[in-house]
């Protein structure tokens, strides 16, 4: 059975993150790439939104006993193929599951450009993926 509290605490920080990625985001790439302290706190957040929804799978699929994900991007398969996620919302968070890896082995300097674009386009499929494990825990407990 789904734990709700965990779900919940889950998806109230990745709100929060999402809007701290909002709130330090530049006009565009150019500045991002300038400022090394707006790079480090929009890359940070951004992996630590990414990393919420990975931790909402991995508490989906054990509290479900669905079967183990191999991989992180696997994870949000595993949730479309269950009826949690659509397609799209989970190929979508797959990518940012690479994302979070660029930022968690340190190569978000040499990618300004990719990581101006998952702060401008990713909050909607973060967003999205936050409605739609909503929605579904809401039928299901």
């Amino acid at each position: 059975m789904v734990d709700v509290a965990v779900i919940a605490a889950k998806l109230s920080e990745l709100a929060d993150r999402i809007d701290r990625v909002a709130a330090h985001r530049p006009a565009d790439a150019a500045s991002l790439a300038r400022d090394r302290d707006a790079l480090d706190l929009v890359s940070f957040n951004l992996m630590l939104a990414v990393q919420a929804c990975l931790d909402i799978a991995s508490h989906l699929i054990a509290d479900e006993g669905w079967p183990a994900a191999a991989t992180l991007g696997e994870a949000f398969q595993r949730l479309a193929d269950q009826g949690v996620l659509t397609r799209p919302t989970a190929d979508a968070l797959r990518r940012a599951a690479g994302l979070r890896n660029v930022v968690v082995h340190g190569y978000a300097a040499a990618h300004p450009d990719l990581l101006y674009s998952a702060a401008l386009h990713g909050p909607d499929d973060l967003r999205r993926f936050a409605g739609e494990v909503s929605a579904w825990v809401r039928q299901h407990t």
